[in-house]
């Protein structure tokens, strides 16, 4: 090989070697935003569940409640 064909294998080789270290840095970089992505989404899904579990409670006590406001009211209005 003559020594412009040399230098170009060189060149070449080190454009090589500086793509794989940025394919895997990047990578890298993916896989901790796709672990994060998965920590909020598992916080999110827990949120959700909180606030269904918080619509049931508060759908059961509406009942009870609605006796209390109505015995109340009648308590208020005997002592008028």
């Amino acid at each position: 090989m003559d020594t412009a064909t040399q230098i170009l294998v060189i060149i070449v080789s080190v454009l090589l070697s500086m793509v794989l270290i940025v394919t895997i840095v990047v990578l890298v970089l993916i896989a901790k935003l796709v672990k994060e992505i998965k920590r909020v989404v598992a916080k999110a899904e827990n949120i959700a569940e909180s606030a269904s579990h918080l619509t049931e409670i508060v759908r059961d006590a509406s009942g009870p409640l609605a006796i209390v406001k109505v015995v109340r009211n009648i308590i208020k209005a005997v002592k008028k």
